[in-house]
């Protein structure tokens, strides 16, 4: 990588979800602004000529684990999709994401677009704290004579699920905790989670919305033809593993964030465990995790009266 001399030192790694025109505007909003702060700029390499901005001193990089080495933080412009990107480029030197939202929901996400010059000027002055996300480590096994044999290693920030590849069929599996069996499920997959997950497909497949703060692995059983087939938490120190029955017609596939997929052979193994490395997110703002539940599902809270009779316990006045 090429380092332009930068009068402050400091250097930023954009990356934008560029097929939209919302996001490459706002790119370019937020490129030369920092641009003008003296800060440097880094783009990935297909990002850059998609934007075709006109800054002095913009470094290029291929995309890549250090792709954010030497960053202070990366600006991930668009959904919650785009930020599991940035966290294959940014995981490794522990460089924090912030998010701001040009997708949906965007629960990754710590800004909205109408907060751009609002996190500019966090950036600019460093009023941002970064807290670490547990994430999961996940290998593949198949059988081989004697044992099994290491197929892959990856790993995911929000899951990994274990899915059948063949829509018309179920996947038959048995799962296990800690090297005990547990249960057998015929079922359209298993989702393994973690607490930043649990808003995502878990969250889709019925599982439990955990805290950000609570350390805890969760197993979500998808359309489970299964008396016992209940979504489970346990502790962050537990190893998770599925196995694929070996029949002919019971193959799978294993995605790990949406984004990487391995194809499952009937017998294949597949453990998951904490990873030996957290994504750090960028936080702008200290509000609960409770705020941000009802703010992204727009949950209906009206006729709560905590507020009201905290204060009426308590004999404090109402604030100004």
């Amino acid at each position: 990588m090429s380092s332009p001399a930068i009068p402050t030192g400091r250097r930023v790694l954009v990356i934008a979800h560029t097929g939209r025109q919302e996001a490459r505007d706002v790119a370019g909003q937020f490129c030369a602004a920092l641009h003008e702060f003296g800060i440097a700029l880094r783009l990935l390499e297909v990002e850059a000529e998609e934007l075709a901005l006109d800054i002095p001193g913009l470094e290029v990089v291929k995309p890549s684990p250090d792709a954010a080495a030497d960053c202070e933080v990366v600006v991930v412009i668009g959904g919650d999709g785009t930020i599991l990107r940035a966290a294959e480029l940014a995981r490794e030197c522990g460089t924090p994401l912030l998010g701001i939202n040009l997708g949906h929901v965007g629960f990754l996400a710590e800004a909205e677009s109408d907060d751009v010059q609002f996190t500019i000027d966090a950036i600019v002055n460093r009023r941002y704290t970064a807290e670490e996300r547990l994430t999961i480590d996940v290998s593949v096994f198949r059988d081989v004579e004697g044992g099994k044999e290491l197929v892959c290693s990856t790993w995911a920030l929000n899951e990994a699920s274990v899915e059948k590849a063949a829509r018309e069929r179920m996947i038959e599996v048995v799962v296990e905790i800690d090297g005990r069996p547990l249960s057998r499920w015929g079922c359209d997959g298993v989702v393994c989670a973690t607490p930043t997950g649990s808003t995502a497909y878990n969250f889709s497949a019925g599982g439990p919305i955990v805290w950000p703060g609570v350390e805890a692995l969760l197993m979500v059983p998808i359309s489970a033809h299964a008396l016992f087939a209940r979504p489970l938490v346990v502790a962050p120190t537990s190893v998770l593993a599925v196995e694929v029955i070996a029949r002919t017609d019971g193959s799978g596939v294993l995605w790990a964030d949406g984004r990487r997929t391995v194809e499952l052979p009937p017998g294949a193994r597949i453990e998951v465990s904490r990873g030996r490395m957290p994504v750090r997110l960028v936080r702008l703002h200290q509000a609960p995790f409770t705020d941000r539940l009802v703010a992204k599902f727009g949950l209906p809270v009206a006729g709560w009266r905590g507020a009201a009779e905290r204060r009426r316990r308590t004999g404090a006045g109402d604030p100004e």
